[in-house]
């Protein structure tokens, strides 16, 4: 029997992979996605069924929002049982925090949600724009031996490399191979083929339960970033930000922060005063460890230990889980503990070499 042609949804969000050059102006604009074949020819080749839907207007993904990122879970849950694959395309600036909050949103996700986007526009002669579409839609569609789909996540596919989104950054501006997961390994890399790396590829227990998007995000949350000669009063007033529930605290080395007593006096009265300070390491790669004095001093005051989760990855996860509408108590504890693949704790024997 001959296979069933892999459906495939596109969900253009903006950004420069969309963009094409006016000719009679020269600047760039999005093309229509409806006529992506006539922009991307070769991709007929792949005999896939495509749809697309497209945000109006398109974005730049430094607009990207968490109303934004609703919509798109909300395209994806809406479309869930009618295509094998998704492809969101998206701008590469906020790309790691919307690959972050859709892995916590889309609970039971058992399909691919492939993230991609490019450094030059799909239109210019030497892109990495229509690479990048052609490759994560391949994704989208590929099957393990046993017919399910190999990617069950929600993953960045940019140039040679798939990676998980919520342990992705964007490290560079202007190099093709723009994201790095530096705490954990890639999920494919892609070479004349797309060689998996299966140990490395997310599969939660099967529980039976069908995809549950939650579509509530808590936005009272926000990050600070630890600096020598940081001013008292200046943590202090950033502590003391109204309505605020959560902080992201990006410390030095493997969490460790000033041991002054101004200091671990003001994180302390935070928390308190029932704010969930989440401690996570400016470093890009390692992890939260109580190590040393200065990292003792700060986990004492209650802040809660990152381990090796990233920065977009930890605020997005405070934004869902406040939005869940838990107790501080539960919120702490599942900060802590990986929902999706976002973190590994200390001595976990489950993270692939």
């Amino acid at each position: 029997m001959t296979p069933a042609q892999p459906k495939i949804l596109l969900i253009y969000t903006g950004g420069t992979i969309g963009m094409i050059e006016n000719p009679a102006t020269h600047s760039l604009q999005p093309f229509d996605f409806t006529h992506l074949i006539d922009n991307v020819p070769k991709i007929r080749l792949l005999n896939y069924m495509i749809d697309n839907i497209s945000f109006e207007p398109p974005i730049d993904s430094s607009d990207m929002s968490p109303a934004h990122w609703v919509e798109i879970a909300r395209a994806i849950t809406d479309n869930y049982d009618a295509y094998d694959g998704f492809v969101v395309l998206h701008g590469t600036d906020t790309m790691s925090y919307t690959a972050s909050a859709l892995s916590f949103m889309l609970e039971n996700l058992r399909k691919p949600v492939i993230i991609t986007g490019s450094q030059l526009p799909i239109g210019e002669v030497r892109t990495d724009g229509e690479e990048n579409l052609i490759t994560a839609v391949q994704i989208a569609a590929a099957t393990d031996r046993h017919g399910a789909p190999m990617v069950q996540e929600v993953a960045i596919l940019f140039e040679n490399y798939l990676w998980r989104g919520n342990r992705s950054t964007k490290r560079s501006a202007d190099n093709f191979n723009a994201f790095k997961s530096h705490n954990y390994p890639e999920l494919a890399k892609i070479g004349l083929g797309i060689n998996f790396h299966e140990e490395a590829l997310l599969r939660q227990p099967y529980n039976g339960r069908q995809l549950h998007t939650h579509f509530s995000l808590d936005t009272n949350v926000m990050i600070i970033d630890l600096f020598p000669g940081i001013e008292e009063s200046t943590l202090r007033h950033q502590l003391a930000t109204p309505g605020i529930k959560g902080i992201v605290l990006k410390t030095y080395g493997a969490g460790n922060a000033s041991t002054a007593r101004w200091f671990t006096d003001a994180i302390s009265e935070t928390v308190k005063r029932g704010v969930i300070i989440f401690n996570v390491t400016q470093c890009v790669n390692g992890s939260v460890q109580k190590l040393y004095e200065a990292g003792h001093a700060l986990a004492a005051t209650g802040v809660v230990p990152g381990h090796d989760i990233t920065a977009e990855a930890a605020i997005t996860k405070m934004m869902f889980l406040f939005g869940a509408g838990i107790s501080t108590e539960e919120i702490s504890r599942r900060l802590s503990q990986p929902i999706c693949g976002e973190l590994t704790l200390p001595h976990s024997n489950k993270r692939p070499i």
